[in-house]
């Protein structure tokens, strides 16, 4: 088996990168981050060990991302720097100017973990992981917003053509503008082939009819557990998924569903932050193959 490989939100994951919550995380300035407030790191660590804890249980090898990166707070999010395809690693370039400089200290991990970097965004692109979705291992959905820009879109449309993959670009709605964090996956996540959870109210009406059209149940998030972030769950394998505590009615819904689910407190670590367990998490090798 690969030892990194990772077209699917969905498929058991083996292996994974982390970051702990350091004292820059510990010290963020709220205004200056887009937090609700500082974080209080000891609580903010124990809630990522407890995080890290559930991976482990499931099965996941986890790696440390423990590069120093003095001044850049949302180091945590592993998931978007990068993304990892069976062919290596495509390193993006942040759209959210104070996370610039995070993208060659997680290629660098990663090269030392032995994923071989396939290509590395150029120039005025910009994406991010958390508006890259998996709809299977030949598609990936691109979110088209603050984030993510026209040349990004392209650059990684022209990387993944050479190994394969097609890409369809989903356009993002302003929501509470530039400075907050709005992905893609703020607004979905992949379950399973067939399943994803979704808030409706902000998805594009075309976006949801390729989804109907691929035969996509959608469990939706009400409302009041957007803030929640009720569409932000962790696949730890197909209808196995990790969210964070604090969205009952989803949480019913997902195990109406089929879904077997286990929750975190994140408190510091989520909520404050605007980051989410697929957030925290920058799955290196998914695969069906447990060998």
């Amino acid at each position: 088996m690969s030892s990194y490989g990772s077209q699917s939100m969905v498929d058991p994951l083996r292996r994974v990168l982390v970051r702990r919550p350091d004292a820059t995380f510990g010290s963020a300035d709220p205004e200056i981050w887009h937090y609700t407030a500082t974080p209080i790191l000891e609580k903010a660590q124990t809630e990522h060990d407890d995080f890290v804890g559930i991976l482990r249980s499931a099965g996941c090898e986890v790696l440390y991302h423990e590069t120093s990166l003095p001044g850049h707070a949302d180091a945590v999010f592993t998931h978007d720097p990068v993304v990892v395809t069976s062919a290596g690693a495509i390193v993006l370039r942040m759209g959210k100017e104070l996370r610039r400089g995070e993208e060659a200290a997680i290629a660098a991990t990663l090269e030392d973990f032995g994923v071989p970097i396939l290509a590395t965004l150029e120039g005025e692109a910009t994406a991010e992981g958390g508006d890259l979705v998996w709809l299977d291992e030949n598609t990936l959905a691109i979110g088209r917003g603050y984030r993510t820009n026209a040349e990004g879109s392209r650059q990684l449309a022209a990387v993944l053509r050479s190994i394969g993959v097609d890409t369809v670009e989903v356009p993002l709605p302003h929501g509470d503008g530039p400075v907050s964090c709005l992905h893609l996956m703020s607004l979905i996540s992949m379950l399973d082939h067939d399943l994803a959870v979704v808030f409706l109210p902000l998805l594009p009406v075309p976006f949801l009819e390729l989804l109907d059209a691929r035969g996509v149940q959608l469990v939706e998030v009400p409302s009041q557990e957007y803030a929640t972030m009720g569409p932000n769950v962790l696949a730890l394998a197909p209808r196995r998924c990790l969210a964070l505590d604090g969205s009952p009615v989803t949480r019913e819904r997902l195990e109406s569903a089929g879904c077997e689910v286990s929750t975190y407190r994140g408190d510091e670590l989520s909520l404050k932050a605007e980051g989410g367990p697929t957030c925290l998490t920058r799955p290196i090798l998914r695969s069906t193959d447990s060998s």
